[in-house]
């Protein structure tokens, strides 16, 4: 009843219109009603006349909202999304806006800290974002994983000091290990039978070590050379990461159609390496 109601209450407004331009119905040559779950969410008309034209629009389609990474996740992360057409004016790292809105294609853009992409989409603030996956294993939030975008690529490690190396990873048990993963690193240690004294950094990881405050660090490398510089040497490789595409479990069943849709594209433009 209410689509029915919608269509009649449109098509007045398009009577309307034209007796306003001073046209006749019959000169209005363009309509367009998209509808979903039983309501038009789009609807547009267009009249011509003299070679001139207007376009009247009314779309109440639902945002998609998307959480992107400050960092270096962030221009990897805008690149795709624009390989797509998923973009929006101002969209920038060093925007002072937090939000960033493209009205026309309903996308809503959040720049936020990296840690805070997972909540964000749990919670539904977001429908997506974009984060490492060693931000999602150290995070445990109720999200999906839609893809992995193939970028960003480290590894979590431990690393000791150089001069300070045992003979043996169990060797290390009941020491202290300054991280900014005390999940990830617990779950690993407890699967190798060890107890270990966790100490929660949120950077310089690698001071700790230096200065006494732990005997060794659970970190993210790409390259190793902070590792090579302050003398440190990883002993064991925990887990491997890259960028992943997460999705609020709620939106992805509320808007299916637009999320698996671009999903499909991403796959086409990830599998042609054109990252």
């Amino acid at each position: 009843k209410s689509s029915r109601l919608s269509y009649f209450l449109l098509s007045d407004l398009i009577i309307q219109s034209a007796h306003i331009l001073n046209l006749p119905y019959s000169q209005i040559n363009h309509l367009t009603l998209q509808k979903s779950c039983y309501t038009i969410i789009k609807f547009e008309f267009v009249i011509r006349r003299s070679g001139h034209s207007a376009v009247f629009t009314m779309n109440n389609e639902p945002f998609i909202t998307i959480a992107l990474p400050k960092g270096k996740l962030f221009n990897l992360s805008t690149n795709l999304f624009e390989k797509i057409g998923w973009t929006a004016e101002g969209l920038s790292e060093k925007s002072r806006k937090l939000v960033i809105t493209n009205e026309e294609q309903r996308l809503k853009f959040i720049i936020t800290k990296t840690a805070d992409v997972p909540t964000y989409v749990e919670y539904g603030a977001a429908d997506i974002g974009i984060i490492g996956k060693d931000v999602i294993a150290e995070s445990g939030k109720d999200i999906y994983e839609l893809l992995d975008l193939g970028f960003g690529k480290c590894h979590l490690m431990m690393a000791v000091p150089k001069d300070k190396k045992r003979p043996t990873l169990q060797d290390y048990a009941h020491t202290r290990v300054a991280t900014k993963f005390p999940h990830i690193a617990e779950q690993f240690f407890s699967s190798q039978g060890m107890q270990m004294e966790y100490i929660k950094l949120n950077g310089s990881i690698e001071l700790g070590p230096i200065i006494g405050l732990s005997e060794s660090i659970v970190d993210i490398v790409e390259t190793g050379t902070t590792l090579k510089e302050n003398n440190l040497e990883e002993i064991v490789s925990i887990m491997d990461a890259t960028a992943r595409l997460i999705v609020n479990r709620v939106s992805f069943k509320l808007k299916f159609e637009r999320i698996n849709s671009m999903v499909t594209e991403l796959k086409k433009i990830l599998e042609t390496s054109q990252v």
